[in-house]
């Protein structure tokens, strides 16, 4: 396979590695609040001080280039670059984001730039946040300055990581910050997300940006029964494809629905032609009928199962890569694929993980088999090159090649990164 065209890398997100929440002018952001508040977070952690990443990057670039990795997939944290959403500009921010930039193409690495994952400014939440239509145009703003300033050395711009997340499970189930638990206020963030999308797409293309998109995490669905499986896959998959598509959105999965106020040419700026679509895969869901707003009952996984108890699934991720290159038009890319798995780490000087080289291993071979099967597949993402804040799960579950001892912040290889790098040294 040809490493000059199809990208293979590895993945990571600001709030999860980046620590330094309170220096060089960084503002607070939706996440720094919500694992304030008791029971957010598992282990009662935050962000702070995460991996380091901001003091030990060219450190973590070193450990790419060990990789071989041809691309790093990172996001870029907001609060970082404008402190309060919108107005006045950190230069320490984007200084930073230099430099790493700078460092990935000097190590021969394409820059995949996320603009948004998860870590929304605290003063835009104070303002409504993501149920207030206000913030589609602040992200507009800030996509506007960072294609500026990275428009001739990052190839790939992508708008927003996982918006059904940022709606869903931070305003539906408040797993996530900012932790409500609102039907109507989870539909107007999905539309204001999907809004902002659109309008970051627009001030992507003005400030000169070369390839912009979206990343979408999907699921899998499957069931006996039809009707259950067309109303999880609604609100897993369509709910937030559709739109992008110019389909308008698909009924609605919640019973009875609250109504979202959609201005005119709302659907117009979310359908803008894309240059690539980011696909993130874990697992499948198995549905049946259930009861309540939402009327879905999820089936006990299947063995094996990942620390998440994920259900380990490949064959739905080849699935979902047939399904996606017939149904759009855009090349794809797996930007997220991994596992968590109870690492352990006494001191020697490499970390066995063969459970996540398993996953690794038939993962990728069901996406190389859609894409010699015709899908427009042009990168393999993994999650993640280090273990890492997750979330709501706090530093107890880990995803990454690379074993972070969180006390020392010592990164050391795990076979599976032996794993991935002997496959890269190869061609895949």
């Amino acid at each position: 396979m040809d490493r000059e065209t199809f990208l293979f890398g590895a993945a990571t997100s600001a709030y999860q590695i980046e620590g330094a929440t309170q220096e060089d002018g960084r503002g607070p952001s939706i996440w720094d609040a919500f694992a304030r508040r008791p029971g957010a977070i598992r282990d009662g952690s935050s962000g702070e001080p995460a991996c380091q990443h901001y003091r030990l990057w060219r450190e973590d670039l070193a450990w790419m280039r060990w990789l071989g990795l041809t691309a790093y997939r990172f996001s870029v944290a907001w609060p970082r670059i404008l402190p309060e959403g919108k107005g006045r500009i950190n230069p320490k921010g984007l200084a930073f984001y230099d430099r790493l930039v700078d460092g990935l193409l000097e190590a021969g690495i394409t820059p995949f730039l996320t603009l948004y994952h998860w870590d929304l400014p605290l003063a835009l939440e104070e303002r409504g946040g993501w149920r207030s239509r206000e913030t589609a145009f602040a992200f507009a703003e800030y996509a506007a300055l960072v294609g500026k300033a990275f428009k001739d050395r990052v190839p790939f711009f992508a708008t927003l990581n996982e918006p059904w997340c940022s709606a869903f499970l931070g305003h539906l189930t408040g797993e996530h910050a900012p932790g409500l638990r609102n039907p109507e206020a989870a539909l107007r963030a999905a539309h204001h997300l999907l809004l902002a999308h659109g309008l970051g797409v627009e001030a992507l293309r003005g400030a000169g940006a070369k390839r912009v998109g979206i990343v979408l995490n999907f699921t899998w669905v499957e069931g006996e029964d039809a009707e259950a499986v067309d109303r999880a896959d609604r609100y897993h998959n369509r709910f937030f494809l559709d739109p992008l598509l110019g389909r308008g959105y698909p009924e609605s999965p919640f019973t009875p629905s609250p109504q979202v106020p959609i201005y005119p040419r709302d659907l117009e700026r979310i359908a803008q032609p894309l240059d690539f679509l980011g696909v993130n895969y874990y697992t499948r869901a198995r549905v049946a009928p259930g009861e309540g707003v939402y009327p879905v009952r999820y089936l006990p996984p299947e063995k094996p199962t990942t620390a998440m108890g994920w259900e380990v699934y490949p064959e739905g991720l080849y699935l979902l890569l047939k399904r996606l290159a017939r149904e759009t038009p855009w090349p794809l890319y797996v930007t997220e694929n991994g596992a968590a798995y109870p690492d352990l780490w006494a001191g020697e000087e490499v970390v066995e993980d063969p459970e996540r080289v398993a996953y690794l291993e038939a993962h990728l071979e069901a996406a190389l088999r859609a894409r010699a099967e015709g899908a427009p597949l042009q990168g393999y993402f993994v999650w993640s090159l280090l273990d890492n804040f997750e979330w709501a799960h706090g530093y107890t579950k880990r995803f990454g090649l690379l074993y972070v001892d969180f006390p020392t912040q010592r990164r050391i290889p795990k076979r599976s990164a032996f794993w991935y790098r002997e496959r890269l040294r190869g061609g895949a």
